[in-house]
C-alpha cells in the first residue's frame, strides 16, 4: 500500500512510526512540555534519530472534555511550529492533527505532507473537498460527538460492525470528493468504554476488508492506564505490549509518544514475516 506524500512513495507494506507532537498546553500527556522553539527542534530531532517516518503536529487537544480553541488560535500555534521544523529538518514528513479544512488548507501551503483528522470531516463539512483539492494523504478516525462530548457517546448495537458500516460511509465520501490516499484510524479511546477498546483491538484485523490501511494509535492512554492502575507517565510497557499486539493484526502505522520503542516493536515484529 503506497501513499503520496509530496511527490514520495512510502510504502506502508512495512509498518511505520508516526512521533507525536502536541503544541498544545492541555494535552493529556505532553501538554506544555514544548513551551519554546529550542525545545521543540531536540524533540522533533530525538524522534527523527530513532526511527520516525512521520511527525504528528497537533496545536487542539483531542482529549476528552477538551477546553474549545478558536481556529485563530490553533493556526497561530501551528504555522510557526511547521515552518520550524522544516527549517531544522527539512525533509520531515509532517502530519498534521485538525478536523478543520482552512487549518488543513494553511498547514498544506506551509509543508506539512498529511491532514490527521480526527472527525473524518463530521466536524467541518468542507474538509474532504478541501482534501480533495489539496489531494495529500488523509488519516480517518473513528468517533462520535466532539472531544467535548464524546463520553457520554459510548452506546453500540456492536461496536464493530457499526465502525465498518461508518468507515466504508466515509471512504466512499472521500472517494467522490477525489482523495486518493486514505488511512483509517480506529479512534481507541474516543467515544469508547475501556471495554469496547480492547474488543476493536481483539477484532482489529476485521477492518483489514476495507482494503486501506489502518493506524493504531494507543500510546499512554487511558485503556492502558487505567485497567493496571497507573498514570500515563508509567504506561510505557503497557502501550508496547499493545502496539506489537497491532502490528500483529494488520496495522500499518503506530502512533506513539515514545518513536524509540516502537520502531524496535517494528524491527522484531519485521523479523517474524520473514
Amino acid at each position: 500500500m503506497l501513499i503520496n506524500c509530496q511527490g514520495k512513495l512510502i510504502d506502508l507494506a512495512t509498518p511505520k512510526v508516526m512521533g507525536i507532537l502536541n503544541v498544545t498546553p492541555n494535552s493529556f500527556y505532553d501538554g506544555g512540555k514544548y513551551k519554546n522553539e529550542s525545545e521543540i527542534v531536540k524533540q522533533v530531532e530525538t524522534m527523527l534519530v530513532d526511527g520516525a517516518d512521520f511527525i504528528d503536529v497537533g496545536a487542539y487537544s483531542s482529549k476528552p472534555n477538551a477546553e474549545f480553541v478558536s481556529e485563530e488560535e490553533e493556526i497561530a500555534r501551528l504555522i510557526p511550529v511547521l515552518k520550524l521544523v522544516l527549517k531544522e529538518f527539512p525533509t520531515t514528513l509532517l502530519s498534521i492533527d485538525t478536523f478543520r479544512s482552512e487549518v488543513a488548507k494553511a498547514a498544506v501551503k506551509s509543508g506539512a505532507s498529511i491532514i490527521n483528522d480526527i472527525s473524518a470531516g463530521s466536524l467541518d463539512d468542507k474538509m474532504m473537498k478541501t482534501i480533495g483539492k489539496l489531494q495529500v494523504p488523509y488519516i480517518m478516525m473513528h468517533m462520535k460527538g466532539t472531544p467535548q462530548t464524546m463520553t457520554q457517546l459510548t452506546q453500540y448495537d456492536d461496536i464493530v460492525k457499526d465502525m465498518l458500516f461508518y468507515f466504508s460511509e466515509k471512504v466512499a465520501l472521500a472517494r467522490s470528493f477525489g482523495i486518493n490516499d486514505l488511512i483509517i484510524d480506529p479512534g481507541f479511546g474516543f467515544a469508547k468504554t475501556v471495554e469496547q477498546n480492547f474488543e476493536i483491538m481483539q477484532k482489529l484485523e476485521l477492518f483489514k476488508v476495507l482494503e486501506l490501511p489502518i493506524l493504531a494509535g494507543v500510546s499512554r492512554k487511558s485503556m492502558i492506564y487505567k485497567p493496571l492502575d497507573l498514570t500515563p507517565e508509567k504506561a510505557l510497557n503497557g502501550t508496547t505490549a499493545l502496539n506489537m499486539i497491532a502490528l500483529t493484526k494488520g496495522a500499518s502505522i503506530l502512533r506513539v509518544h515514545d518513536v524509540k520503542e516502537a520502531v524496535e516493536c517494528v524491527k522484531l515484529f519485521s523479523l517474524m514475516s520473514l
